[in-house]
């Protein structure tokens, strides 16, 4: 299992999600740090990061150095997840 590590923007979103969909990316997130590379994780065209969703969720992530950085995490079908600055 990878470690992990979240950025700030991260936590601040996290700590905003009611208690069923912060179980949901917490679950996600999870499962990112035992296989960073799971079947519906998608590369992002131009960037060092993939994606993984969660319910209506989007977690931006990449593996450095044998670390799990969650980069940011946003609403799935909002576009600002990918221009949040990390």
């Amino acid at each position: 299992m990878l470690p992990l590590s979240l950025s700030k923007a991260s936590v601040r979103f996290l700590d905003t999600l009611p208690p069923k969909q912060y179980r949901q990316v917490a679950r996600k997130i999870i499962m990112l740090m035992a296989d960073p590379r799971p079947a519906d994780a998608e590369r992002l065209k131009g960037y060092e990061y993939s994606r993984a969703t969660a319910g209506e969720y989007r977690i931006v992530f990449d593996v450095h150095e044998g670390v799990l950085r969650v980069i940011t995490i946003g609403k799935r079908n909002d576009d600002e997840v990918y221009t949040r600055p990390s």
